[in-house]
């Protein structure tokens, strides 16, 4: 063999050692990076297989109405969970109470049949959402009367957004048709008597006279066709103000210096009548 092919093959062969040194199949490092793989993260000990979902994520599915079925439910076959959940939930504010009036409101406007129709039909329709609603009013109506509602200001908030509801009741020609209205407006009436008594006993029922609490209930009285009377009564008999205002045919109030109302105004509540020309 010649010198010069001996010469040939030994350089092939450093070529190949090369490419080899400098390929990266070739390099160590980068075997060892393809060779170790992202380790999966797996729960220990628990087999994948279809269970029901917690009881945290299984609440985060359910809407208003189902979430409160549920707990009724739950609450009627324990009474000693209702009676836990009656303790510890909040009491409801008007603006809350007026929202669930506010929805069984739109369900008696949905069931009313459109044009003319006899009262007899148009009573059959509404019936259910019509009872469910005067019922909703009588549950509402006691939670904020006093002794439970203290704030004279909240209950009357209440009785007169209670009465509007009640004046959108629907109107029938039949007698037999309109006890459930009739009905709700004798209550509302005496709920009405029940706080403005308990205001008269504070300051003379100041609180009435500021917010004119007496001419809202007269509104009110006007609109019902005089079905607020026992109200109205209260009004009168229980704060003199009122009374006076009456006689004098609702212009201005009291001309007694010394009435209640007028003492309360100028801040001489309390402090002893002069009587005489002192």
């Amino acid at each position: 063999m010649s010198q010069h092919t001996m010469a040939s093959r030994k350089r092939k062969a450093d070529d190949d050692d090369n490419e080899m040194s400098i390929s990266p199949t070739g390099s160590p490092a980068i075997n060892s990076r393809q060779l170790s793989r992202p380790s999966k993260k797996v729960r220990a000990g628990i087999e994948l297989a279809g269970r029901p979902l917690p009881l945290p994520r299984l609440l985060e599915t359910l809407d208003k109405s189902q979430l409160r079925a549920v707990l009724q439910t739950i609450c009627e076959r324990h009474p000693g969970i209702g009676h836990e959940v009656m303790v510890s939930a909040p009491r409801p504010s008007v603006n809350g109470a007026l929202e669930v009036l506010g929805e069984y409101q739109d369900k008696l406007r949905a069931a009313i049949p459109f044009g003319n129709s006899s009262s007899e039909y148009t009573y059959f329709r509404v019936k259910q959402p019509l009872m469910a609603l005067v019922d909703a009013l009588g549950d509402f109506t006691p939670q904020f009367l006093p002794p439970v509602e203290q704030q004279t200001t909240v209950s009357l908030e209440y009785l007169n957004h209670a009465t509007k509801i009640i004046h959108d009741l629907p109107d029938f020609d039949s007698q037999q048709y309109r006890h459930h209205k009739d009905g709700a407006y004798d209550e509302i009436s005496r709920a009405w008597a029940l706080v403005i008594t308990e205001a008269a006993k504070r300051g003379g029922g100041f609180h009435l006279h500021n917010g004119k609490w007496d001419q809202v209930l007269a509104k009110h009285n006007q609109q019902s066709g005089g079905k607020l009377e026992q109200a109205m009564n209260a009004m009168v008999n229980e704060v003199g103000w009122v009374g006076a205002n009456s006689n004098a045919h609702g212009q201005g109030s009291s001309s007694d210096p010394n009435s209640i109302l007028n003492q309360l105004i100028n801040g001489t509540y309390g402090a002893p009548v002069q009587v005489g020309p002192f």
